[in-house]
Formats: structure tokens, sequence, C-alpha cells
């Protein structure tokens, strides 16, 4: 009896100690003027605290890397994928990525835009001393930078569209002197398809992908693979472009887009990331052969007979999943916190 009194006692005694409150440490990404650094580019963090980033003027990214390859995406990694805002938005809204700290151990960053990193365009959460060393090897590198041309005009709010990296290839085509834009409706009421799902596009073409309802993503794949992400697959330091989990509610009336511009005719494939969504067949092509293995309809039925596989995390609520670092979730301006409540069992 007086084992329980003492164990009921201590339960109290936990209890009336106030919860410890996580900070909330504020990040500019970007700005005017073409600006290209993170603002602080370091910042020291506890546990629980959460880390929202800003994204302001021109097209950045947060994207997780290491210290010893600045300039390359940690695999399993968090990365926000490209918000433009254009230079007019000079009020916002801005649209906001939150990362949650889970640890003490440095976490480093990089904007994947073009040459951004090598700009020294780096970020730290608790790098101790070696902040300089990192940027300056960032500065010092050359590898695996994304080539990213300006994203087109789009209909959206600049906070709710993003724009990727081009298809990768290795030799460009010259643009044609008319360029067209391609519009994708990417899902819909009841709907897993992109419409139109397969198209002919020309080097200098926009694909503009415009989400409709529930959570879609249009990721960058291959036709060996058609439900992985390029980056995993390509044994070459391909990346591939992936606009993240677009959520958009039932009763919307404006809908985020995602823009990709053609640097050649060679094909480019895509799948969506939501569990079970690649595996019943909602995939993407732009110039896909007619005729022969390599056809649109080969690789929507491969992605059927794979049923998905490999086609990585689902997200339903629009957050990007980490490596265990933290995790990260976007939204709009004066998006709340998100918290996490940890129950700790009493075992005798």
């Amino acid at each position: 009896m007086i084992f329980k009194l003492s164990v009921l006692s201590a339960l109290i005694s936990l209890a009336a100690i106030p919860p410890v409150r996580s900070a909330e440490i504020q990040v500019t990404v970007g700005g005017t003027g073409g600006i290209t650094q993170y603002s602080p580019s370091s910042v020291t963090a506890n546990p629980g605290d959460i880390v929202i980033f800003t994204f302001k003027q021109k097209n950045h990214t947060a994207t997780q890397s290491s210290f010893a390859n600045p300039c390359s995406p940690l695999p399993g990694g968090f990365d926000t994928g490209f918000i433009p805002v254009n230079d007019s938005n000079t009020n916002g809204p801005f649209q906001q990525a939150q990362f949650q700290v889970t640890d003490q151990n440095p976490v480093w960053g990089y904007c994947r835009q073009a040459n951004h990193c090598a700009l020294g365009m780096v970020f730290a959460i608790n790098p101790g001393d070696k902040f300089a060393a990192f940027q300056a090897a960032a500065m010092g590198n050359t590898t695996a930078q994304s080539s990213v041309a300006p994203p087109a005009s789009s209909t959206a709010p600049p906070s709710s569209s993003s724009a990727a990296p081009p298809s990768s290839s290795s030799a460009a085509s010259p643009p044609s002197s008319t360029s067209q834009d391609h519009r994708i409706i990417v899902g819909g009421t009841g709907v897993l398809t992109y419409q139109p799902a397969n198209i002919s596009a020309q080097p200098g073409d926009t694909i503009t992908f415009e989400f409709h309802q529930k959570n879609h993503t249009v990721s960058q794949s291959s036709f060996a693979a058609p439900c992985q992400l390029l980056a995993s697959t390509s044994t070459s330091g391909q990346i591939g472009f992936d606009s993240g989990f677009m959520p958009v509610s039932d009763n919307a009336t404006t809908f985020p887009t995602y823009t990709i511009q053609v640097n050649d005719t060679a094909p480019i494939w895509a799948y969506c990331r939501q569990q079970g969504h690649c595996g019943q067949g909602m995939v993407f092509a732009a110039n896909a052969v007619e005729s022969g293995p390599n056809t649109f309809e080969a690789f929507e039925a491969r992605a059927k007979q794979i049923n998905g596989t490999g086609s990585g995390s689902s997200n339903t609520t629009g957050a990007a999943s980490g490596n265990g670092a933290g995790a990260v979730r976007l939204g709009g301006a004066g998006l709340a916190a998100g918290l996490t409540l940890t129950v700790f069992a009493l075992v005798f």
C-alpha cells in the first residue's frame, strides 16, 4: 500500500511540473533583389523546437544534405520542393515549411536551385563551430546541382504553386520558336488520373500540373521503375522533379499548380506518390514513343503490374517525410505549429 501511495505521489508531482514549451524559430528563404541566402543561416535548437522556413521572392528549396556533401540531397532527408514567389509579391502571404527538431545532432541543408548552393545558400541547425567549413565546402562544390528554369506564370497564388527542375537529359534540343504551355489536371473528385495522361511537347514548352481534390504529387520516375523516384533509381545522379504532396479540399475553388519546362524530346515519366495511386495507374508521360516496348500504355501497365511497389511513403496531410532528424510540413503563412504528444508508460 505504501508503495502504491509513493508511486501515486510521484505521478502527482510530475503532473504538477509545467510542460516545456517548444520554441518557434523563424528563417527567411530568399527575398527581394535576388537574395540567395537563408536568414539566419544557422540556428541552435532544442528537441521539440520548430524551425519555420518562410519562402520569399524567387524560387528556392530547403533540402537536407550532409556535411560531407553540402550540395547533394540526403537520401530520405526532407525536401520542400521548389517554392516560387513572384517579385511583385512583397506583402505575402508567403508559403512556409515547418521542420521539427527531434534531437541535438546537426542538420545540414541547402537550396537546390541552379547554382545557389555553390553561391553559399546553405543552412544548418545545431552546427556547432562547423558552419563556416560547411558553407566553404558548398562554395567549392560543383556537383549534384539541379538546373531549374524560372517558373512559368501561374493562375494560382504564388504561395500555393511551385516549379521544378526540368526533365534530365544528356543533350538539349533548341527550343521551338513558339513555346506552348500544356495544362494537366491532377486528380479530382473520385478521380485518380492525370488529364491528359500522355502528351507530346516540344523543347521550350512548359507543362503545368493543376492539382484538384484530394492529395496528390507529380514525381519524376523512369520507365523501368514507374513507381519510384528517379533520384532513388538513377545510376548517373539524376534528381528529377517532385512537386511534393498538394492537398486540396473538396470545396476548393482555387487550385495550386506546379510547372516544369521541357528541355528536349526525351520521354518524361512521372507518377503520384500517394499510397496506392501509382499501382492503380496514376502515371503520366510526355514524349513517350507511340510504338515499341516503351509506350505510355506499357508504362501504365508496368505500374499496375508491380502494384505501386516502391512508390514511397504516402502523405495524407501534405507533409514531407524526413529521415528521423525531424519532419517538414508545408502551408500558408500563419499555419499553426504541429504538436507531438509523447506518453510514457510506467512499468513495475
